[in-house]
């Protein structure tokens, strides 16, 4: 799950010229080609007996404008060489055995589960790596959103998008064409989501199915009688629901629609039999706040999952919580580790729960000790984006500041931490990029405050650079010593310029006070510490020029930028914003999570209209006067493409030079290769205009 404005304005970048020579290791600075042409490295799964790692590999072919993913095995018994065995596919899973693999591919236009096995290798103690088409599970009308298989191997859990009033799989695509067939186009909604991130509502809702791996041809409803998506809509993932170590039970989370969904977040915890003879109970109906991610002991007696406390907040801190499965009984494990938990993995003998969280600019993987809640970080120094737990080591990815994601492998109290695959090795050898420091200062309200600086890529001692000073989105996000294919850091040393940013209150990883602290303070204590964070560089960093510097945004970063034209604007050249709030009433009537909106200003905007003016960035229009490059996405109903072009038209009448650059097929991120290279070009241009040396 992540925070509504959690996630930054853009996804891919990449450069003008793309030819095939992406691997030239010449000498170069970093370049958002180069960006753009590394292969993504993710979804690790360690094989049953510890073995075999088996990952994607997410490559861009610009041509045709998208990713395309393959999945490849690595023998970890041998010198480490990557066997591509499955050409196109993705969310692949080890079967029992560990003799085969899970995983779902495209199938007469429509996403299906497939099965791919291994033959033994020539010594008959190992598997045989080639490249083979597997067997097509599923074959249904419909594609499959996500799947889990059972411990036993011997049953698939399959979500589907359906109308839920319909009986079987075929009637809902029999719907769904007599739609297309149809030469009337409206639609009449009686309740919200009309639309959510970036899909208008077509009445359909993911529902939990149950199948036979080996022909899932008539799978069975599992949650039936839920008004709610499982997995969760958009961004849930198959850690939302499990099987009971026998099989004989499943487990899921989901919030009940009604016509309360915009602004609830009371996602519980159900559980239902595994044949889909009775509907799903309710486990969790005590906590009115979210529950998610739901895992049961391997002795099958103790439903773990995590919990926030504070209905209508999708910030609030995740605990662990542990529920005897026999009384009821609950319990938070982890009481006094002030972390929010992400999704889990559980120990082979169920006494340790392994997960990552932001921690002081890191993502480290932690163990918790489940009778004692005592955390121990495992893997820190960058960010650990996923990881696969074994019977005696992990299985992971790990990134930072100046390397994309590789796999690693660890001992399981992460010792003799290994990298084991090299992907983007020749463009990383041939890329400059800039070194980084993280920096703390005194904050709002003299509390310690972390940020970071980047040198520009051919930095020299003694001279000054041009600054991108880069704000956050979430606002309960950070920004980490990771790596990323939105927010780059290095994209922008590799332009000749210095990067500076700081985790302001509301950032995540400092604990929950300080990540609480935003909510209804946005223009506060967050422009505080952005002020002192600025000054406090500008102190210690020589090299930084503040006569050339830039602030850019998205999101919440967006709406700061916003702000700050209006409320700071003195000592910057230009602004960038990126689907930034500019109107903080009209974004309430605007927005589809209203639960976001009304709590971070304490209710409705009808009841409370003061505290959605308090900050609100179209009052202070009459104090803009720095040039700005506004650009959003008309596809983004989280902060809908309105608000940037309410913004520019402000400019335009203001006569303050204005860009806005909009993207008709883009939602909250920009996703298309060739869009980015774009962005990236645009904001560039735009930076380095402003930026200039005054002629002499």
């Amino acid at each position: 799950m992540k925070p509504l404005f959690a996630a930054l304005a853009l996804a891919l970048a990449s450069g003008p010229a793309l030819a095939a020579d992406a691997d030239s290791a010449s000498s170069h600075p970093f370049s958002i080609r180069d960006l753009v042409m590394m292969d993504r490295v993710g979804d690790p799964q360690l094989s049953p007996d510890g073995r075999y790692a088996l990952f994607s590999v997410r490559a861009t072919d610009y041509t045709a404008n998208k990713g395309v993913t393959s999945l490849y095995v690595l023998d970890l018994n041998k010198p480490p060489q990557p066997v591509k065995v499955v050409d196109k596919g993705s969310s692949a899973r080890w079967a029992p055995d560990g003799k085969s693999i899970y995983y779902t591919a495209p199938k007469d236009g429509t996403a299906q589960v497939w099965h791919r096995a291994f033959d033994a290798d020539a010594s008959g103690k190992g598997l045989s790596l080639t490249v083979r088409t597997g067997e097509a599970v599923t074959d249904g009308p419909l594609d499959v959103n996500a799947f889990k298989l059972s411990p036993d191997g011997s049953k698939l859990l399959l979500s589907y998008d359906v109308f839920t009033d319909c009986a079987d799989l075929a009637c809902t695509k029999e719907r769904l064409d007599g739609r297309e067939k149809d030469k009337a186009s409206g639609v009449v909604y009686d309740k919200l989501f009309v639309r959510h991130w970036d899909t208008w509502s077509d009445g359909r809702r993911s529902q939990l199915y149950i199948a036979d791996a080996g022909s899932a041809s008539q799978p069975v409803l599992l949650s039936r009688g839920i008004d709610g998506d499982v997995p969760s809509k958009p961004f849930g993932g198959d850690d939302e629901f499990s099987f009971s170590p026998d099989g004989q039970t499943v487990f899921f989370d989901a919030r009940i629609a009604g016509k309360t969904e915009p602004w609830s977040t009371n996602f519980d915890i159900f559980s239902v039999p595994a044949d889909g003879s009775a509907t799903p109970k309710n486990l969790t109906a005590a906590n009115p706040a979210w529950d998610a991610n739901p895992l049961v002991s391997p002795d099958g007696k103790t439903l773990f999952y995590t919990a926030m406390k504070e209905p209508g907040s999708e910030a609030d801190r995740f605990g662990i919580m542990a529920m005897d499965l026999a009384s009821g009984a609950t319990r938070e494990i982890d009481p006094s580790w002030d972390r929010s938990a992400g999704a889990l993995q559980v120990s082979a003998d169920g006494k340790t729960l392994y997960t990552t969280t932001d921690d002081n600019g890191q993502h480290p993987l932690f163990a918790i000790d489940v009778a004692t809640g005592k955390a121990t970080m495992l893997v820190t120094d960058g960010s650990v984006g996923a990881f696969s737990a074994g019977a005696s080591k992990f299985l992971l990815t790990r990134d930072d500041l100046k390397r994309p994601a590789d796999l690693y492998t660890a001992d399981l109290k992460g010792k003799g931490l290994k990298q084991i695959t090299h992907y983007n090795a020749k463009r990383l050898k041939g890329a400059q990029m800039g070194d980084f420091e993280f920096f703390t200062f005194k904050g709002w309200n003299n509390e310690t405050v972390q940020g970071y600086v980047v040198k520009p890529v051919g930095f020299k001692r003694g001279k000054t650079y041009p600054v991108a000073f880069i704000i956050h989105g979430g606002p309960q996000g950070a920004m980490t010593n990771s790596w990323s294919y939105r927010w780059n850091a290095q994209t922008y040393a590799g332009q000749g310029f210095a990067v500076v940013t700081v985790n302001f209150h509301g950032s995540t990883g400092y604990g929950q006070a300080f990540t609480d602290s935003i909510s209804g303070d946005w223009g506060g204590k967050p422009l505080d510490d952005l002020k002192a964070g600025w000054s406090s560089a500008l102190s210690k960093y020589a090299f930084l020029d503040g006569d050339r510097a830039c602030a850019l945004g998205a999101s919440y970063g967006g709406f700061m930028v916003y702000w700050m034209a209006g409320n700071w604007n003195q000592p910057w050249k230009c602004f960038v914003d990126h689907d930034g709030v500019f109107d903080a009433r009209a974004m309430y009537y605007e927005t589809e999570e209203l639960w976001f909106e009304e709590k971070e200003n304490g209710g409705t905007q009808y009841d409370h209209p003061e505290n959605y003016e308090r900050f609100n960035p179209v009052n202070h229009v009459k104090d803009w006067r720095v040039p700005m490059l506004v650009i959003h996405g008309g596809k983004d109903f989280r902060i809908p493409d309105t608000q940037g072009l309410g913004a520019f038209t402000a400019l335009q009448r203001r006569d303050i030079p204005s860009q806005f650059l909009h993207f008709p097929d883009e939602n909250h991120w920009v996703l298309k290769p060739q869009n980015s290279v774009q962005w990236h070009e645009t904001v560039n241009a735009w930076l380095k205009e402003w930026t200039a040396p005054k002629a002499k």
